[in-house]
């Protein structure tokens, strides 16, 4: 109850200071992980949690599921169709050369095997836009960056999730039960996508049925109830739920366009809930001794891991793209560890490897580190291009990227987008 309790304070708070974090370095997402440090044993002791504990897991599973689904529904193909490009680099190139430049730091900085090493680099790979939502989320950030960062965020921890299972699997105690586990992966991954792609069909081919149809107010309710049978199916039959859950959300964008409007306002504040819940237990998992329990090299480790080679990595991906120059060193930048590594850090710490919670220490902190760094530095970065907005440099764009003609209400404001300020 103590949890709750302070859940429900954080929440409080939270909503209370949303509009000033919106404006300002203050970040929402940091609250929660503070709120969790604050409340562990390292400091008032009023909760006690360990990285053992069933709420950890259940917790970090729940809001992974939450945040793949509604992340799916924002995938649209004819988008995709229509801006693969950059997207493509990002993750098909700069995803890779993410993933081998922190497995190369890890092994020499940090002194893990190779095996660890890449696997540490699997779990960092993945980013996520939640700790830089002004970037994402504000009108004048041009939307070919906020498109480049959506999509790629959206879609790369689906692409990381097979390669930290086969690590896992490739770091355990011998080969046989690596290569036991190599075939329970990928009839797991097969049984995801298959759930992922079949329950939202199945359903949206009853509702045509003509006597049957969802009031509207209750409409919402139709993808939160293929999300919750899609959730219980995996794991009875054990089939992989993260990637059933990104592959529903985009199967009922494209089947059931108006159920997902529906749906958006609830699936977006239950995912809200599921994230800061996460963040919090989260939190309480970072105490004085797990930052004690760090080397020097893994503290190298986690700086260049944020401001080197996550930022290297997408600038190469660039190259010959129609970003300008500023617009490419914020999408390097912008490259924050979030949920999926979160999870999937637990994965490796519960997997019983045996340099597991060496590496887990390592990725706890860079996530910690990540929050802080990109949550409180996304407003005045977004505030950038409004200021060159305001200054008359036509720099804001549309959904096409084609140049925004600023309405009269906008013009009179000031402003080319029409923003509040």
């Amino acid at each position: 109850m103590v949890l709750i309790a302070v859940f429900g304070a954080a929440l409080l708070v939270a909503v209370l200071l949303s509009g000033l974090a919106a404006r300002t370095v203050l970040s929402t997402s940091l609250l929660f992980l503070v709120g969790g440090a604050l409340v562990s044993d390292g400091f008032l002791g009023l909760i006690h949690i360990t990285a053992e504990s069933e709420i950890v897991a259940v917790t970090a599973d729940l809001a992974l599921f939450a945040v793949l689904f509604t992340d799916g529904m924002h995938v649209s193909f004819p988008k995709l169709r229509e801006n693969w490009k950059n997207p493509a680099r990002a993750l098909g190139l700069g995803m890779p050369l993410a993933f081998v430049g922190m497995a190369l730091i890890t092994h020499y900085l940090v002194g893990l095997d190779w095996t660890t090493s890449f696997l540490v680099g699997a779990v960092l790979a993945p980013t996520d836009p939640v700790f830089a939502s002004a970037i994402v989320g504000r009108k004048e950030v041009p939307s070919k960056l906020r498109q480049l960062l959506n999509i790629e965020s959206g879609i790369n921890d689906g692409l990381a999730l097979p390669l930290v299972l086969i690590l896992i699997a490739a770091a355990g105690p011998t080969a046989d039960s690596a290569k036991a586990s190599l075939g329970t992966i990928g009839l797991e991954l097969v049984l995801g996508l298959a759930f992922g792609i079949m329950l939202p069909l199945a359903v949206n081919g009853v509702v045509r049925f003509r006597l049957l149809g969802a009031e509207p107010k209750l409409q919402p309710l139709l993808p939160l109830a293929i999300g919750i049978m899609l959730y219980a199916l995996c794991h009875l039959t054990h089939a992989n739920p993260y990637l059933a859950a990104f592959s529903a959300g985009a199967v009922l964008t494209a089947v059931a366009p108006e159920g997902r409007a529906a749906f958006e306002p609830l699936g977006e504040a239950l995912s809200e809930l599921a994230k800061f819940a996460a963040l919090l237990v989260f939190g309480a998992l970072l105490t004085p001794q797990l930052f004690g329990d760090l080397s020097i090299g893994g503290y190298i480790t986690v700086v260049l891991a944020i401001v080197l080679i996550r930022p290297a990595s997408l600038l190469l991906s660039l190259i010959g793209t129609r970003f300008d120059r500023r617009e490419r060193l914020v999408a390097a930048w912008f490259g924050p560890k979030g949920f999926a590594s979160v999870v999937y850090g637990l994965l490796v710490l519960q997997a019983g490897i045996p340099q597991g919670e060496e590496a887990f220490t390592l990725i706890a902190v860079c996530i910690a580190f990540s929050i802080i760094a990109h949550s409180s530095t996304d407003v005045p970065i977004a505030r950038l291009f409004d200021v060159d907005d305001l200054a008359g440099i036509p720099s804001a764009e549309d959904d096409n990227g084609r140049p925004a003609q600023p309405t009269a209400a906008a013009a009179h404001n000031g402003d080319g987008q029409g923003n509040a300020k």
